[in-house]
């Protein structure tokens, strides 16, 4: 049985399973200590505008810290959900990451003028905070733990209760990582005036549910755009979600 840290166990705790398949997000046990007390200043990007190619090469099949990832079947999505380079219609500072859920579109600022523009889906908990806040932490492949509430009533999730280890702090259980997992390949946790806001940017398998809104989960994205975000997007980076930005 896996053991990991406190931190380890909050980096699965907020997560909930959609009823046709597991969706990952807040629903949470607890909330982590010791994140800052305000939204720091912008942090600029590592990179100039990004290159963006091929849908085909970008949503390929992949390998990736010992795990494959399946193809998208890109031509069963809707290419304004690709990942692409957009004019900015945040007017945030280069650096933020911003999600419109009206649109179902997550932006990252590049530059004055231009965004990185991803394609997400959107659970019931993806509607449930707003306003700003910071990307506190990031974890790849993380554990999943479902809430106590969320056992009770799937009692087949028994077996992925998290469960301290007397005398520690350490921790135990969940479900292993993989592309199946709710949290997928990466995970980004949001906070706010150093609280846990319990939302969070997620990578998943349901690429059917890009550019929708589903009946659990966070701010899902693809396993190769969720990856990608992580690459380009610091911790302690600003983060804004909003609605109803201007789209063209």
């Amino acid at each position: 049985m896996s053991k990991l840290s406190r931190r380890g166990l909050l980096a699965g705790a907020a997560a909930s399973v959609a009823s046709a398949g597991l969706s990952a997000c807040a629903g949470g046990r607890e909330r982590a200590a010791g994140a800052a007390a305000a939204v720091p200043e912008p942090l600029p990007l590592p990179m100039p505008t990004p290159a963006v190619g091929d849908p085909r090469v970008m949503y390929a099949a992949a390998f990736d810290e010992g795990h494959a990832i399946p193809a998208v079947p890109i031509e069963k999505i809707d290419p304004r959900f690709y990942r692409q380079i957009v004019p900015d219609p945040t007017g945030e500072a280069p650096g933020t990451v911003v999600v419109d859920t009206a649109n179902h579109f997550l932006y990252l600022v590049v530059h004055s003028g231009a965004a990185l523009r991803y394609g997400v889906g959107l659970g019931r908990q993806g509607f449930e905070w707003s306003g700003r806040g910071v990307i506190e932490w990031k974890q790849k492949w993380p554990r999943w733990f479902p809430p106590e509430e969320m056992i009770a009533r799937q009692p087949e999730l028994e077996k992925y209760r998290a469960r301290q280890i007397p005398g520690t702090n350490e921790w135990e259980g969940g479900m292993e990582a993989g592309v199946s997992n709710p949290l997928g390949a990466r995970a980004l946790y949001i906070f706010q005036n150093g609280e846990d806001t319990l939302y969070r940017l997620h990578g998943s398998p349901e690429w059917a549910s890009i550019g929708k809104s589903v009946s659990s989960g966070c701010v899902r994205l693809m396993h190769q755009d969720i990856i990608d975000l992580y690459d380009r997007v610091p911790e302690r980076a600003p983060m804004v979600v909003t609605t109803g930005l201007s789209v063209t």
